[in-house]
This record gives structure tokens, sequence and C-alpha cells, in this order.
């Protein structure tokens, strides 16, 4: 099966100059712990609330004026539409997250995968995926 048949189409991005209380309080509204970064349509990055609480907060960044950008990971993990839903899952293990974006081939957001999304797949691989998470060390 491939990740197209099974990612969620509804995006929600956040902009890299939006400071990190909108992307806090943008997290909080749809209850998510990370939002891609998008800039002309492209992803950029990912900021997680961990980027916000451990490092933003806990440098004492000022999040009503620091940009999304000076924290977001710019590395951040993603596969494609045409991926199968099995080399999806296996990134999402390595890199210990639970939801991923979704890229079309030219590289704009498609959509994007959760484990939950996996979990109607098959739910050993969703296990599979969650239980890499009790290995993530910060």
């Amino acid at each position: 099966m491939l990740v197209r048949e099974i990612m969620t189409r509804k995006i929600d991005s956040i902009h890299p100059t939006a400071t990190l209380r909108d992307a806090a309080r943008k997290m909080r509204t749809l209850n998510t712990s990370s939002l891609p970064v998008v800039e002309n349509a492209r992803l950029i990055g990912i900021i997680t609330d961990h980027d916000i609480c451990c490092h933003g907060v806990a440098d004492d960044f000022d999040p009503t004026l620091t940009q999304v950008r000076a924290l977001m990971s710019r590395d951040a993990v993603f596969c494609y539409s045409y991926d199968t839903v099995n080399d999806a899952a296996r990134q999402m293990e390595q890199r210990h997250v639970q939801h991923i974006p979704v890229l079309h081939s030219d590289k704009t957001l498609a959509g994007v995968l959760s484990v939950d999304a996996i979990a109607h797949f098959s739910h050993q691989l969703a296990g599979e995926v969650v239980e890499s998470m009790g290995h993530v060390q910060h």
C-alpha cells in the first residue's frame, strides 16, 4: 500500500516567520506536538513542542519575538506520497516520530502520515513505530 492511500490530506503547517508563541498556540489548538514549516509551498523544516519548550523557553528565547526559523529542525524526516507505508513506517521508527510530512514529487506538501493512519493499515506496524518512541532520548 502507498502512503497517499492512507495519509491525511488536511495540512496544518506554519510559516518560518511565525513566532514561537504562534506555533505553540497552533499546536495546542490542533492537539499536535509538531508542525511542518512551509515557505513558498515547500517543506523547509519542522518545529516541535520539544523545540519550543526545551530549547526556546529553557534557553530564554522570547516566545513573542523569536521566529520559528530560529529553532526549527531543518533535517525534518519526510516521505513521498508514492512511498510504501512500510518504508515510511521504518523511517518513523528510526527517527522516533509519530507523524511525518508527506511530499509530492515536486517536494510540495501533500499531507501528513500518522501512526494512527498506519494502525488502520497494520496494527503490528503501528505498534513497532510506537514501541520505538520508548527508546527516544532528547
